[in-house]
């Protein structure tokens, strides 16, 4: 095969408008969101102060469900948890649109273990700003769950897989029961804030200045946006230090999900919990 055909293949040179095999539905649910979300904000600009703390807290709990469920105790196995506890952020995780946790922690394996070669899935050093926060979703190739996470490719992991569309349609619906307002609000609107805070982490915070390799940086900015998910901001800590639960390694770099993971560590909920490395 010549240079100029590996060119032509790889994926962030298709058309932006252009799903790859098997990720239509991906594409479909993101054109969704966002459209409706437009829609609501034309509709009604404001959500009111009920619907604004109740999305905010469905988001604070799909927050604590990426940030620490999925990323730090699945992906990285830096701590351990309840079952009730682990299941119930898995539960709110898919609602508030990261996926089932085999995709999401698969993914999240071979970026790290790929970290801003042609082969990480999510770089910007590859494909650019938009495809690192966006366009890879829906372009990139599903990564293989049996190689990066054979262990959530079974059981009740597996569940949660076949269980993702009913839930995310839950997620997006639910709030027609409390009106027009709160199903705009509740639904798109949120997930679609959820989506790009997330994106935000795969996008921004690997838009540093390396010249060969790993391109992750700290941006303290995107934190307070992120909610309960900061502590992900501090990325290039997290790449330094994959092996610890605690993202925000200094009295000064806040991190929500090791506050929550140190409070669960004081009830009796999560044990094993990695440190930072001493230096």
């Amino acid at each position: 095969m010549s240079q100029s055909d590996i060119q032509v293949i790889r994926p962030w040179d298709r058309p932006f408008w252009q799903p790859a095999p098997g990720k239509g539905g991906v594409f479909s649910y993101l054109v969704l969101i966002h459209v409706l979300a437009v829609i609501g904000l034309v509709l009604f600009p404001l959500p009111g102060w009920k619907i604004l703390g109740l999305a905010l807290f469905v988001i604070g709990l799909g927050g604590f469900g990426t940030t620490v469920c999925y990323h730090r105790l699945l992906a990285h196995r830096t701590l351990k948890l309840n079952k009730f506890i682990e299941h119930f952020l898995i539960f709110w995780a898919i609602f508030n649109g990261s996926g089932a946790p085999p995709s999401w922690v698969a993914y999240h394996r071979l970026h790290h273990a790929r970290t801003d070669t042609p082969e990480d899935i999510s770089s910007p050093k590859q494909g650019g700003f938009w495809w690192a926060h966006l366009r890879w979703l829906y372009q990139s190739a599903p990564a293989d769950r049996q190689k990066w996470c054979p262990e959530l490719n079974r059981g009740i992991y597996k569940f949660w897989g076949y269980a993702e569309t009913p839930v995310i349609l839950m997620s997006l619906l639910f709030g027609i029961a409390l009106g027009w307002r709160a199903f705009f609000w509740l639904g798109a609107i949120r997930l679609v804030y959820s989506l790009h805070m997330q994106c935000l982490v795969n996008s921004l915070t690997h838009l540093g200045h390396a010249e060969e390799g790993d391109s992750s940086m700290n941006l303290w900015w995107i934190g307070p946006l992120q909610l309960t998910a900061w502590g992900e901001n501090w990325h290039k800590n997290h790449h330094s230090n994959a092996g610890s639960a605690r993202l925000g390694q200094r009295w000064w770099q806040p991190d929500i999900g090791w506050y929550f993971i140190y409070a669960l560590e004081t009830m009796g909920l999560a044990s094993n919990v990695k440190r930072p490395r001493t230096r």
